[in-house]
């Protein structure tokens, strides 16, 4: 533990960029878990004598055309952007490294099919393939947690899927099965904790671009209803009255969601150095 310790201790030190990263994320989830109790006003409540009213002490963000107060929306809305993304992932993280770690394994003629399925998947526009999906079944948050989720399948499929592959005929995997486990056994207990590390990196890039891709859908009108708090929803509300000089509408929540994908791309960057055998000392 000391050592794992001093290493990630070495690896910020001569990358202060992932420290600073870490701690965005950290504020992140702080504003998703207290935002609620810490909003100096109510996201939803409006109060229209106070409309587009520019950043001043009172409303450090401005308000939008109803009045309501920005800062506290896009304070707010970290929850429900950062569930999507962590529940996207998840989702897809533990299906994907399943299934592609159980077909690096096999191979054969499921290692084949699977393969092909992915391939099939990677050849649409995946963004698109989310608005097809979320049109279809109707922009509800489960539904933008499912489409997202399916979209980022193939990344956890592929890299598990390699990573097996490369190990499954190595002595101590063929210990393993010389022990008397069965060959689930030896997928779930062996290898996939041996790839688990690696995938940490993905997981962190992938978060970011969940929450892009939700925003995205918000901003195109499949994500998330008005007048719930949401990054993207909010950039398109206040895209209407760029013209009109009302900046603080578009570019608060913008810079919101400009944080929070370029904190966790930054982060996957030092887990990448953090986790790598190769940079131990």
């Amino acid at each position: 533990m000391s050592a794992t310790l001093r290493h990630v201790g070495w690896v910020l030190r001569g990358n202060p960029v992932t420290l600073l990263a870490g701690c965005g994320c950290g504020l992140m989830v702080l504003a998703a878990l207290l935002g609620p109790w810490i909003a100096p006003y109510d996201p939803v409540a409006s109060n229209v004598p106070l409309a587009l009213q520019p950043p001043s002490a009172a409303h450090w963000f401005g308000t939008d055309q109803l009045g309501r107060d920005v800062f506290s929306r896009v304070l707010v809305a970290a929850r429900l952007d950062l569930a999507i993304a962590a529940s996207a992932v998840s989702l897809s993280f533990l299906i994907g490294a399943t299934v592609g770690s159980f077909c690096g394994y096999a191979g054969g003629r499921l290692d084949a099919w699977v393969g092909r399925f992915v391939d099939v998947l990677m050849a649409f526009p995946l963004f698109v393939l989310a608005m097809a999906m979320v049109a279809a079944l109707g922009n509800r948050v489960e539904n933008i947690i499912y489409a997202t989720a399916i979209i980022n399948l193939p990344f956890y499929i592929r890299f598990s899927r390699a990573e097996v592959n490369i190990r499954r005929n190595l002595g101590w995997v063929e210990a393993a099965r010389a022990s008397g486990n069965s060959h689930v056994e030896v997928v779930l207990r062996f290898l996939l904790p041996n790839v688990l590390p690696a995938m940490a990196v993905q997981i962190s890039l992938n978060l970011g671009w969940a929450i892009l891709n939700a925003a995205g859908l918000s901003f195109l009108g499949l994500g998330v209803r008005p007048p719930t708090p949401e990054w993207g929803i909010m950039v398109a509300e206040g895209a209407r009255f760029i013209t009109t000089g009302k900046w603080w509408l578009v570019a608060c929540p913008g810079a919101a969601l400009m944080f929070a994908v370029l904190c966790f791309n930054l982060l996957g960057d030092g887990l990448r150095d953090i986790l790598d055998p190769r940079m131990r000392t």
